[in-house]
């Protein structure tokens, strides 16, 4: 589960301070896939960023889990939301970011290596990305580097890395930006399985209402502010 209580965000625009977040409040529990739509300079992208830890709000609350496994997000130490990010959020930026030498299971692989696998946990490491490949439905491009991989199985690798340490929140930036409608369709159908299948409690920014059908909740943020929730 994700909480953002009374979230607000502002930063200097020369001698005056712009308002980019305003006193925002959603809440997405687990298994639930909530889209977050709105024009562009509405806000989304800085929402998502505040969920993520990687910007603390100026007030508010970030809450990740429930009952006395709760951890308040805006309160930790740049330390603490690097390791908050590192075992308990999934991160996939509009751009796969993918690392151009590495073969689909090897981006994987060292996403949990760099997670500080252990011994034994190491040994099970490429078994965990075959499975995730499966789930993605890349099991016959594991091999494949980037370049040999189309658009759409680019992020499709990059939600299996996001994946890998098996996160409670899920946050994903505008993933069908660069897609076509019948490839963008195909990733928010996979999102939307993984997330009921997996349990994660997911956010999803996007402009292309097309896919709206696939959300449980979509949220509409205009000027910082959430206009409206439409629950499915």
């Amino acid at each position: 589960m994700i909480e953002l209580q009374n979230v607000t965000l502002t930063y200097t625009d020369g001698n005056s301070r712009i308002t980019a977040v305003d006193n925002v409040s959603l809440r997405c529990e687990d298994g639930t896939l909530m889209g977050i739509t709105g024009p562009s300079g509405s806000g989304k992208s800085s929402l998502l960023a505040i969920a993520a830890s990687l910007i603390r709000p100026d007030s508010g609350g970030v809450l990740i889990g429930e009952g006395t496994d709760t951890v308040d997000a805006a309160q930790l130490s740049k330390t603490e939301a690097t390791e908050l990010r590192r075992e308990r959020i999934g991160i996939v930026f509009q751009q796969s970011n993918l690392l151009p030498a590495l073969t689909a299971r090897e981006q994987i692989e060292v996403m949990a290596h760099l997670g500080g696998a252990s011994k034994t946990r190491r040994s099970t490491i490429t078994s965990q990305a075959s499975e995730l490949l499966e789930a993605v439905g890349l099991t016959s491009r594991a091999d494949k580097r980037p370049h040999q991989l189309s658009g759409g199985e680019r992020q499709r690798v990059a939600i299996a890395r996001a994946l890998v340490r098996s996160p409670e929140v899920l946050l994903i930036d505008e993933p069908t930006s660069a897609l076509d409608q019948e490839r963008g369709a195909e990733i928010i159908e996979l999102i939307e399985r993984l997330t009921h299948e997996r349990g994660t409690a997911t956010l999803l920014v996007t402009h292309d209402l097309i896919h709206k059908a696939a959300f449980d909740e979509l949220v509409t943020v205009v000027d910082g502010r959430i206009r409206e929730t439409v629950a499915a």
